[in-house]
Protein backbone atom coordinates (compact mmCIF):
# COMPACT_ATOMS: atom_id res chain seq x y z
CA UNK A 1 0.00 0.00 0.00
CA UNK A 2 1.10 3.28 -0.76
CA UNK A 3 0.80 5.90 2.05
CA UNK A 4 1.89 9.82 2.26
CA UNK A 5 2.63 12.49 -0.24
CA UNK A 6 3.39 11.92 -3.42
CA UNK A 7 4.65 14.50 -6.09
CA UNK A 8 3.07 14.52 -9.66
CA UNK A 9 6.03 15.59 -10.46
CA UNK A 10 6.59 18.83 -13.33
CA UNK A 11 8.41 17.80 -16.19
CA UNK A 12 11.02 20.83 -16.44
CA UNK A 13 11.37 21.98 -20.18
CA UNK A 14 14.38 23.69 -22.05
CA UNK A 15 14.13 25.10 -25.32
CA UNK A 16 11.17 23.27 -26.17
CA UNK A 17 12.87 19.71 -25.06
CA UNK A 18 12.70 17.85 -21.70
CA UNK A 19 15.66 19.63 -19.26
CA UNK A 20 17.28 16.49 -18.36
CA UNK A 21 19.41 18.29 -15.66
CA UNK A 22 16.81 20.35 -14.06
CA UNK A 23 14.47 16.95 -13.70
CA UNK A 24 17.22 15.39 -12.17
CA UNK A 25 18.45 17.65 -9.53
CA UNK A 26 14.67 18.64 -9.41
CA UNK A 27 14.24 14.73 -8.19
CA UNK A 28 16.94 14.62 -5.77
CA UNK A 29 15.67 18.29 -4.22
CA UNK A 30 11.80 16.18 -3.81
CA UNK A 31 13.45 12.83 -2.07
CA UNK A 32 16.18 15.09 0.05
CA UNK A 33 13.10 17.38 1.49
CA UNK A 34 11.51 14.07 2.36
CA UNK A 35 8.97 13.49 -0.11
CA UNK A 36 7.42 9.85 0.55
CA UNK A 37 6.84 8.98 -3.54
CA UNK A 38 7.08 10.54 -6.85
CA UNK A 39 4.70 10.34 -9.72
CA UNK A 40 6.46 11.10 -12.93
CA UNK A 41 4.24 11.85 -16.24
CA UNK A 42 0.77 12.36 -14.66
CA UNK A 43 -1.32 15.44 -15.88
CA UNK A 44 1.05 18.08 -13.61
CA UNK A 45 3.63 16.60 -15.94
CA UNK A 46 2.10 17.76 -19.43
CA UNK A 47 1.53 13.90 -20.41
CA UNK A 48 -0.83 15.28 -23.50
CA UNK A 49 1.89 17.50 -24.90
CA UNK A 50 4.67 14.91 -24.52
CA UNK A 51 5.39 12.60 -27.34
CA UNK A 52 5.56 8.98 -26.66
CA UNK A 53 9.43 8.81 -26.39
CA UNK A 54 9.50 11.69 -23.77
CA UNK A 55 6.78 9.96 -22.18
CA UNK A 56 8.85 7.18 -21.83
CA UNK A 57 12.29 8.75 -21.02
CA UNK A 58 10.51 10.73 -18.30
CA UNK A 59 9.97 7.69 -16.55
CA UNK A 60 13.37 6.33 -17.14
CA UNK A 61 14.87 9.05 -15.79
CA UNK A 62 12.54 9.53 -12.67
CA UNK A 63 13.25 5.77 -12.09
CA UNK A 64 17.22 6.00 -12.72
CA UNK A 65 17.40 9.10 -10.39
CA UNK A 66 15.39 8.19 -7.69
CA UNK A 67 17.54 4.79 -7.20
CA UNK A 68 15.04 2.95 -5.21
CA UNK A 69 15.26 5.87 -2.57
CA UNK A 70 11.23 6.77 -2.66
CA UNK A 71 8.34 4.41 -4.71
CA UNK A 72 7.99 5.56 -8.30
CA UNK A 73 4.16 5.40 -9.67
CA UNK A 74 4.65 5.97 -13.49
CA UNK A 75 1.69 7.98 -14.89
CA UNK A 76 0.76 5.47 -17.86
CA UNK A 77 -2.85 6.16 -19.06
CA UNK A 78 -4.57 6.79 -21.96
CA UNK A 79 -7.96 7.06 -23.57
CA UNK A 80 -6.55 4.33 -26.04
CA UNK A 81 -6.21 1.44 -24.35
CA UNK A 82 -3.71 -0.58 -26.45
CA UNK A 83 -1.36 2.64 -25.88
CA UNK A 84 -2.32 2.39 -21.99
CA UNK A 85 -0.70 -1.21 -22.33
CA UNK A 86 2.08 -0.21 -23.94
CA UNK A 87 2.90 2.69 -21.65
CA UNK A 88 2.15 0.39 -18.39
CA UNK A 89 4.27 -2.37 -19.76
CA UNK A 90 7.11 0.20 -20.16
CA UNK A 91 6.81 1.49 -17.10
CA UNK A 92 7.13 -1.84 -15.46
CA UNK A 93 10.44 -2.83 -18.29
CA UNK A 94 12.12 0.82 -16.69
CA UNK A 95 11.92 -0.55 -13.07
CA UNK A 96 8.63 2.10 -11.60
CA UNK A 97 6.98 0.25 -8.94
CA UNK A 98 3.63 1.45 -10.02
CA UNK A 99 1.13 2.54 -12.65
CA UNK A 100 -1.46 5.45 -12.46
CA UNK A 101 -3.61 4.86 -15.10
CA UNK A 102 -6.77 7.42 -15.76
CA UNK A 103 -10.09 7.01 -16.68
CA UNK A 104 -10.26 7.25 -20.61
CA UNK A 105 -11.12 10.65 -21.58
CA UNK A 106 -13.12 12.15 -24.57
CA UNK A 107 -14.23 8.88 -25.57
CA UNK A 108 -16.81 8.44 -22.56
CA UNK A 109 -17.13 4.77 -22.13
CA UNK A 110 -19.67 3.08 -19.72
CA UNK A 111 -18.90 1.43 -16.64
CA UNK A 112 -18.54 -2.05 -18.61
CA UNK A 113 -16.03 -0.23 -20.65
CA UNK A 114 -14.15 1.48 -17.65
CA UNK A 115 -13.84 -2.37 -16.35
CA UNK A 116 -12.78 -3.98 -19.48
CA UNK A 117 -10.38 -0.88 -20.11
CA UNK A 118 -8.52 -1.58 -16.29
CA UNK A 119 -8.64 -5.66 -16.80
CA UNK A 120 -7.18 -5.72 -19.88
CA UNK A 121 -4.22 -3.24 -18.73
CA UNK A 122 -3.75 -5.51 -16.07
CA UNK A 123 -3.55 -8.47 -17.69
CA UNK A 124 -0.54 -7.00 -19.88
CA UNK A 125 1.25 -6.17 -16.08
CA UNK A 126 2.51 -7.33 -12.80
CA UNK A 127 2.67 -3.68 -11.62
CA UNK A 128 0.09 -2.54 -9.17
CA UNK A 129 -2.66 -0.51 -10.94
CA UNK A 130 -3.88 2.80 -9.44
CA UNK A 131 -7.30 3.91 -10.87
CA UNK A 132 -7.46 7.93 -11.83
CA UNK A 133 -10.62 8.65 -11.16
CA UNK A 134 -11.05 12.42 -12.45
CA UNK A 135 -14.15 13.52 -14.10
CA UNK A 136 -13.71 16.60 -14.09
CA UNK A 137 -11.07 16.20 -17.00
CA UNK A 138 -12.05 12.95 -18.36
CA UNK A 139 -16.03 13.41 -18.02
CA UNK A 140 -16.56 10.20 -17.56
CA UNK A 141 -16.57 8.79 -13.06
CA UNK A 142 -15.93 5.63 -12.24
CA UNK A 143 -18.59 4.11 -10.06
CA UNK A 144 -17.61 2.48 -6.58
CA UNK A 145 -18.83 -0.30 -7.26
CA UNK A 146 -16.80 -0.75 -10.56
CA UNK A 147 -13.70 -0.14 -8.61
CA UNK A 148 -15.34 -2.66 -6.02
CA UNK A 149 -15.18 -5.20 -8.76
CA UNK A 150 -11.74 -4.15 -10.41
CA UNK A 151 -9.90 -4.72 -6.69
CA UNK A 152 -10.79 -8.00 -7.29
CA UNK A 153 -8.34 -8.12 -9.90
CA UNK A 154 -4.84 -9.18 -8.21
CA UNK A 155 -2.69 -6.10 -9.09
CA UNK A 156 -5.68 -3.08 -8.93
CA UNK A 157 -4.85 -2.10 -5.81
CA UNK A 158 -6.44 1.73 -5.28
CA UNK A 159 -7.54 4.66 -6.51
CA UNK A 160 -6.45 8.27 -6.77
CA UNK A 161 -9.62 9.89 -5.94
CA UNK A 162 -9.60 13.57 -7.46
CA UNK A 163 -13.50 14.17 -7.34
CA UNK A 164 -13.52 16.41 -4.44
CA UNK A 165 -16.10 14.12 -3.04
CA UNK A 166 -14.97 13.62 0.58
CA UNK A 167 -17.84 11.43 1.51
CA UNK A 168 -16.61 8.85 -0.98
CA UNK A 169 -13.99 8.19 0.99
CA UNK A 170 -16.21 6.70 3.34
CA UNK A 171 -17.90 4.89 0.70
CA UNK A 172 -15.08 3.25 -0.74
CA UNK A 173 -13.77 2.13 2.36
CA UNK A 174 -17.04 0.92 3.66
CA UNK A 175 -17.96 -0.60 0.22
CA UNK A 176 -14.78 -2.01 -0.99
CA UNK A 177 -12.42 -2.39 2.24
CA UNK A 178 -9.53 -0.72 4.05
CA UNK A 179 -7.24 -2.60 2.07
CA UNK A 180 -8.32 -0.28 -0.96
CA UNK A 181 -5.33 2.07 -1.33
CA UNK A 182 -6.97 5.37 -1.36
CA UNK A 183 -5.06 8.60 -2.63
CA UNK A 184 -6.44 11.94 -3.18
CA UNK A 185 -5.55 13.98 -5.65
CA UNK A 186 -6.99 17.32 -4.85
CA UNK A 187 -4.41 19.10 -2.14
CA UNK A 188 -7.36 21.51 -0.88
CA UNK A 189 -9.20 18.65 0.20
CA UNK A 190 -6.19 16.41 1.42
CA UNK A 191 -7.31 17.12 5.41
CA UNK A 192 -11.00 16.12 4.95
CA UNK A 193 -10.03 13.46 2.55
CA UNK A 194 -7.56 11.75 5.16
CA UNK A 195 -9.42 12.40 8.65
CA UNK A 196 -12.02 10.51 6.56
CA UNK A 197 -9.75 7.21 5.96
CA UNK A 198 -7.56 8.05 2.74
CA UNK A 199 -3.79 6.84 2.71
CA UNK A 200 -2.14 9.71 1.53
CA UNK A 201 -2.00 11.88 -1.62
CA UNK A 202 -0.81 12.11 -5.40
CA UNK A 203 -0.36 16.29 -4.65
CA UNK A 204 0.48 19.14 -6.85
CA UNK A 205 1.51 21.44 -4.30
CA UNK A 206 4.04 19.01 -3.06
CA UNK A 207 6.18 20.14 -6.12
CA UNK A 208 7.00 23.38 -4.16
CA UNK A 209 6.98 22.75 -1.04
CA UNK A 210 7.64 18.66 -0.10
CA UNK A 211 9.01 19.36 3.15
CA UNK A 212 5.59 20.75 4.84
CA UNK A 213 3.43 18.27 2.53
CA UNK A 214 5.37 15.40 4.18
CA UNK A 215 5.37 16.77 7.57
CA UNK A 216 1.42 17.14 6.78
CA UNK A 217 0.53 13.99 5.66
CA UNK A 218 2.77 12.06 8.46
CA UNK A 219 0.77 14.21 10.85
CA UNK A 220 -2.07 12.68 9.18
CA UNK A 221 -0.97 9.06 9.14
CA UNK A 222 -0.74 9.71 13.21
CA UNK A 223 -4.02 10.75 13.81
CA UNK A 224 -2.65 14.50 15.04
CA UNK A 225 -4.98 16.24 13.06
CA UNK A 226 -4.60 19.08 15.43
CA UNK A 227 -1.18 19.84 14.64
CA UNK A 228 -1.45 18.96 10.76
CA UNK A 229 -4.22 21.54 10.54
CA UNK A 230 -1.33 24.27 11.06
CA UNK A 231 0.21 22.92 8.63
CA UNK A 232 -2.72 22.80 6.32
CA UNK A 233 -3.42 26.58 6.79
CA UNK A 234 -0.01 27.49 6.00
CA UNK A 235 -0.50 25.83 2.99
CA UNK A 236 -4.18 26.77 1.61
CA UNK A 237 -3.51 30.15 -0.35
CA UNK A 238 -0.66 27.99 -2.15
CA UNK A 239 -3.23 25.04 -3.12
CA UNK A 240 -5.59 27.85 -4.41
CA UNK A 241 -2.95 30.00 -5.97
CA UNK A 242 -1.50 26.82 -8.13
CA UNK A 243 -5.22 26.32 -9.83
CA UNK A 244 -6.04 29.67 -10.81
CA UNK A 245 -4.69 29.25 -14.18
CA UNK A 246 -4.62 25.72 -15.83
CA UNK A 247 -1.86 23.78 -14.22
CA UNK A 248 0.66 23.35 -14.31
CA UNK A 249 1.41 26.74 -15.05
CA UNK A 250 1.06 28.03 -11.97
CA UNK A 251 3.38 25.69 -10.45
CA UNK A 252 6.02 25.92 -13.10
CA UNK A 253 6.25 29.57 -11.96
CA UNK A 254 6.69 28.69 -8.54
CA UNK A 255 9.36 26.44 -9.27
CA UNK A 256 10.95 28.75 -11.19
CA UNK A 257 10.81 31.67 -8.35
CA UNK A 258 12.34 29.05 -6.25
CA UNK A 259 15.15 28.58 -8.76
CA UNK A 260 14.01 25.00 -9.10
CA UNK A 261 13.84 24.75 -13.04
CA UNK A 262 12.24 27.26 -16.00
CA UNK A 263 8.84 27.96 -16.25
CA UNK A 264 8.71 27.18 -20.25
CA UNK A 265 5.46 24.86 -20.79
CA UNK A 266 3.61 23.54 -23.97
CA UNK A 267 1.09 25.07 -25.74
CA UNK A 268 -1.82 24.73 -26.07
CA UNK A 269 -1.19 26.20 -22.09
CA UNK A 270 0.95 29.20 -21.96
CA UNK A 271 2.43 31.64 -19.54
CA UNK A 272 0.45 32.82 -16.89
CA UNK A 273 -0.27 36.38 -16.50
CA UNK A 274 0.83 38.69 -14.12
CA UNK A 275 -1.78 38.97 -11.89
CA UNK A 276 -1.95 34.75 -11.07
CA UNK A 277 1.74 35.43 -10.75
CA UNK A 278 1.25 38.09 -7.66
CA UNK A 279 -1.46 35.54 -6.36
CA UNK A 280 1.10 32.63 -6.63
CA UNK A 281 3.66 35.27 -4.94
CA UNK A 282 1.59 35.72 -2.02
CA UNK A 283 0.56 32.35 -1.16
CA UNK A 284 4.73 31.50 -1.51
CA UNK A 285 5.36 33.97 1.33
CA UNK A 286 2.62 33.04 2.69
CA UNK A 287 3.92 29.24 3.39
CA UNK A 288 7.35 30.92 4.39
CA UNK A 289 9.39 29.52 0.92
CA UNK A 290 10.43 32.55 -0.19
Amino acid sequence: MFKGAHTALITPFKGGQIDEESYRSFIDFQISEGIHGLVPVGTTGESPTLSHEEHKLAVELCVQQADKRVPIIAGTGSNNTEEAIDLTRHAESAGADAALVVTPYYNKPTQKGLYSHFEAISKSTKLPIIIYNIPGRSIVDMSTETMKSLFKIENIVGVKDATSNIPRVYESKTVIGENFNQLTGDDATTLAFMTYGGHGSISVTSNIAPKLCSQFMQLCLSKDFAEAVKINDKLMPLHHALFVESSPGPVKYAASKLGLCGEEIRLPLTLISDETKVLVDKALKHASLI
